[in-house]
């Protein structure tokens, strides 16, 4: 599946009455709360909790589909952000990740 697949099957479930502004913000409070659930995962594994992946996974998914409403929203489609972030990607890391090139960016 494609991003611009995904983007288009997670579009069915956006709330289409809600004004572009407000969308906008659903997906914010939304990507920082599936962010929050993920610490969670995590957080709760100082106190014996296990970290079960899929749990992880599952949140990681939600945020896919919040950074969907977001492309949606500002016309945009989620193939295009892929591919804008791997050339600015290459660009700052040519040969692959480096501390120093990671440390003194331009």
């Amino acid at each position: 599946m494609t991003f611009n697949e995904y983007q288009e099957l997670a579009r069915r479930t956006q709330n289409r009455e809600l004004t572009p502004g407000e969308r906008l913000q659903h997906a914010l409070h939304g990507l920082a709360a599936e962010v929050g659930e993920i610490h969670g995962i995590y957080q709760k594994s100082y106190q014996g909790h296990s970290i079960d992946s899929y749990d992880v996974l599952d949140e990681l998914g939600d945020l896919l589909w919040f950074a969907a409403e977001i492309c949606d929203v500002m016309l945009n489609d989620m193939d295009l952000v892929a591919e804008q972030n791997i050339r600015k990607l290459r660009k700052r890391y040519p040969e692959g990740f480096s501390e120093e090139r990671s440390l003194n960016r331009e």
